[in-house]
């Protein structure tokens, strides 16, 4: 995810407490790629050769040979088990030869630090990922050298990435995937893909399947850096069709390119530093924009979603309408991720408060399973704790009670301290009618 410099590729530590303990998500499930192999190429090539900017890059940059990765900065204790799950699915999902050393030399650095250093340095990104450099203070000595500017590289030597230590356990392991994957692979974003990472709608919090097939398909033998476009488009085919056969039999879902204008207004509607009335003026924007297009696709949904985010302090009922409209989007793509689970919080959490909560309850138990398999521990929390107080309103206390409980550890994890994890089980409760209180 890129912020600030629009070309450079961007995206707690827990005291003593009485909460539960922290949980994780310790198996992957990533679900393989549902979507045609010709749809697959077309996608890789605008991740490669692109920069969020829209600016073109001439040829493919990749790491050759063996890549070595160390971290340094105080990292905070849940990011190692993180960072030790990531590389053992890009080598085994990726097959790239990846291993992490303590050696300065590494290819790769990821240094720790906090989001304070962070928005110094680009004070939009909440992490971000450079070339030719291996530390925050010499990005500031040299973010304005041309060795640092990703369009003019021509190889990946060494790279780091930067992220947060203060932030939650999910935010800096989210972190770690999206700028990890930028530092190996594609650049770019792009708002059309419904199942990765790869996209600025946040959806996604690891890599994807379709993420992974992505890298390795970059790694592959038959590729090398220094590659036009045209070189790697050729060679991409046969690429697909060994790594993925299942693509082979999926019919093409030609998505449209994603204006800029559309772009704009979603970075306006959703970025830092905005007037809340020029950001609902943006989303509606987005909004006009994604109907005259005429799509029928995820975007379609988040544009609705972020409209019903930005009116839900003005008008309740506006923003309810929204959010139903991003469900009936979404519920084309619910192949493809967790898109209707973040809707749902909307609608139950609605349902909730006018005290309909056996609606709010149907509404939550479908969306569990999804938001476990995407490891999205914030919103798989919130799902339970809404469920919580719907069972207490029907007066089924003992599952209500076993319900929070369990959702506190992964509460924990997508939230943080004590104090953010409090903040939200009193923001829930204030939705039930018993006007439940801590």
């Amino acid at each position: 995810m890129s912020t600030g410099n629009v070309d450079t590729p961007t995206r707690a530590a827990i005291s003593d407490t009485t909460l539960p303990p922290m949980k994780s998500f310790a198996t992957p499930q990533p679900a393989q790629p549902a979507r045609s192999n010709r749809d697959i190429a077309r996608d890789f090539l605008d991740l490669s050769f692109e920069l969020e900017s829209g600016r073109s890059l001439d040829t493919l940059t990749r790491f050759e040979g063996p890549i070595t990765l160390r971290v340094t900065g105080k990292a905070p204790p849940a990011m190692m088990p993180d960072l030790n799950r990531l590389i053992a699915r890009l080598r085994n999902e990726a097959r790239i030869d990846i291993r992490l050393v303590r050696d300065a030399s590494a290819n790769i650095t990821i240094q720790a630090v906090s989001r304070r250093e962070i928005r110094k340095a680009l004070p939009q990104a909440a992490c971000f990922v450079v070339p030719n450099i291996s530390s925050l203070s010499q990005y500031r000595s040299a973010r304005r050298n041309a060795s640092t500017n990703w369009a003019l590289l021509e190889s990946r030597e060494k790279i780091a990435l930067f992220v947060p230590n203060d932030a939650s356990p999910q935010e800096t392991r989210d972190c770690l995937h999206e700028e990890l994957a930028q530092a190996l692979g594609p650049l770019n974003d792009l708002y059309r893909l419904p199942d990765s990472v790869f996209n600025d709608d946040n959806i996604h919090a690891v890599l994807t399947g379709f993420d992974m097939t992505v890298l390795r398909a970059y790694y592959d033998p038959s590729l090398k850096n220094g590659m036009t476009r045209d070189q790697v488009a050729a060679r991409l085919p046969a690429i697909l069709a060994r790594i993925n056969p299942r693509g082979e039999r999926l019919s093409s879902r030609y998505l449209p390119a994603t204006p800029r204008a559309w772009i704009d207004a979603v970075q306006t509607a959703l970025g830092p530093g905005t007037p809340p009335a020029n950001r609902r003026a943006a989303a509606r924007r987005a909004l006009q924009i994604a109907q005259q297009q005429g799509w029928q696709d995820h975007r379609l949904g988040f544009s609705h979603y972020a409209l019903g985010r930005l009116m839900q302090s003005q008008d309740g009922n506006a923003a309810h309408a929204h959010f139903l409209n991003a469900d009936r989007a979404y519920a084309r793509v619910t192949q493809f991720g967790p898109h209707r689970a973040f809707v749902a919080t909307q609608l139950a959490a609605h349902a909730l408060s006018s005290g309909r909560t056996q609606e709010a309850l149907n509404l939550i138990a479908p969306q569990l399973p999804p938001a476990a398999q995407y490891e999205n521990a914030a919103l798989l929390s919130t799902l339970m704790l809404l469920r919580a107080e719907a069972l207490d309103v029907q007066g089924k206390l003992d599952e209500a009670g076993a319900v929070r409980l369990d959702s506190l550890g992964w509460a924990r994890y997508g939230f943080g301290p004590d104090w953010a994890v409090r903040s939200k089980l009193r923001e829930i409760s204030a939705l039930s009618p018993l006007n439940r209180r801590f």
